[in-house]
């Protein structure tokens, strides 16, 4: 473009365009390059808001679902919460019943165990020495093939006596009936006197009963006989070998063997062979190898005239809280003479036992002749 002015009159201007046939075509290239830009420009950016209001739309539905689990894990919790505490609620329950019925188990388990032992005797016979007299004669059974005996046993009464008690059994049930109306004794021992407490006794239940025994004469059992061949072929082994005499065996009326327990009886013909087989306790039998077997009697017995007893002694009285003051023997000694004046209430004494502290002693109580005989 070119621009000329005269300064001596108005000027105007005016603008000359000068242009070549490539540039206009470069500059329309360059146009339409650019309307293709934007126009790819303007399509990805409408694809771009429609992914981004897909997005959008996703984001709202996964916000709304996932408030939704909330609330549904919200619910849940509650409920669980509200069962913990329903089962809360219902163990406490069961516990306390629990705890009533053992204490109630526990209550009926005391009263069960008083009544086993006030009504139920359990003890230990000794060893004792028995007299025989004489047979019994019965005219309904024949005595000759069984050995009968009687035998009665009678349990006596024991009481624990701990430390610091003492017995005393008087000859007179009204001497010991006035010390037991007596709160407490004092006993004059030396330089020192001595309280003591005078208690009655009650006894734990006894028994009395008697055991009639039958003993065959005929029969023996034989026991630990193993099965080493068919049944009926053991019967016979077991026959031939308590047949023979030279063994102490005797003729055989009779067997009966269990092979399942190797358990079995011999009845013998005659009297006599069982009983001495029964007192050696072994016998050598015949099988495929000698096999020594143990031998007993065949008993029955019966419990008779079952007898229980329980009370309180009339003679004997208990002296408890004694306090130990030197030698126990040396004690015993003043509370026999303290318990046998008159003036102190007391009388003849038929026996003393006194146990220092520390000590524990069973004293038995046995039947009172007088009182048998009356």
């Amino acid at each position: 473009d070119t621009l000329c002015r005269n300064t001596d009159e108005p000027t105007s201007v005016t603008a000359v365009s000068l242009q070549s046939p490539d540039a206009e075509e470069e500059i329309e290239t360059l146009v339409e390059k650019a309307d293709d830009v934007k126009a790819r420009v303007l399509l990805e950016k409408l694809a771009e808001d429609e992914s981004k209001m897909k997005a959008q739309k996703d984001m709202t539905a996964i916000c709304k679902k996932q408030e939704q689990c909330q609330q549904d894990f919200r619910k849940t919790m509650e409920a669980i919460k509200h069962e913990i505490v329903g089962l809360e609620t219902g163990n406490q329950v069961l516990m306390e019943k629990l705890k009533r019925y053992q204490d109630e188990l526990e209550s009926k388990g005391a009263e069960s165990a008083h009544l086993k032992k006030k009504f139920k005797i359990d003890a230990q016979i000794l060893d004792t020495e028995v007299n025989f007299t004489g047979p019994e004669k019965d005219e309904n059974e024949d005595s000759g093939l069984q050995i009968k005996g009687v035998f009665t046993i009678s349990q006596r009464p024991v009481v624990l006596l701990q430390g610091g008690q003492a017995l005393i059994t008087f000859e007179e049930e009204k001497v010991a009936s006035q010390i037991l109306r007596m709160a407490k004794c004092s006993v004059t021992c030396e330089k020192n006197t001595l309280d003591v407490k005078p208690k009655r006794l009650t006894l734990d239940p006894s028994a009395k009963f008697e055991v009639h025994l039958s003993v065959s004469k005929k029969d023996l059992k034989f026991f630990h006989l193993p099965p080493s061949m068919p049944e009926e072929r053991m019967r016979d082994r077991v026959e031939i070998s308590f047949s023979r005499p030279s063994r102490g065996g005797g003729e055989v009326e009779k067997v009966d063997y269990d092979k399942k327990t190797g358990t079995g009886q011999i009845t013998f013909l005659h009297t006599g062979v069982a009983e001495n087989l029964a007192v050696r306790g072994k016998y050598l039998v015949d099988l495929d190898s000698e096999v020594n077997v143990k031998v007993g009697p065949v008993y029955s017995y019966q419990l008779q005239k079952f007898q229980t007893f329980c009370g309180a002694p009339k003679r004997t009285i208990l002296l408890d809280d004694i306090e130990d003051m030197g030698d126990e023997e040396d004690l015993q000694d003043h509370l026999e003479i303290h318990f046998q004046k008159p003036s102190n209430y007391g009388g003849e004494i038929e026996s003393i036992k006194y146990i220092s502290t520390g000590r524990r002693l069973q004293a038995f109580f046995c039947e009172d002749t007088a009182e048998m005989e009356a």
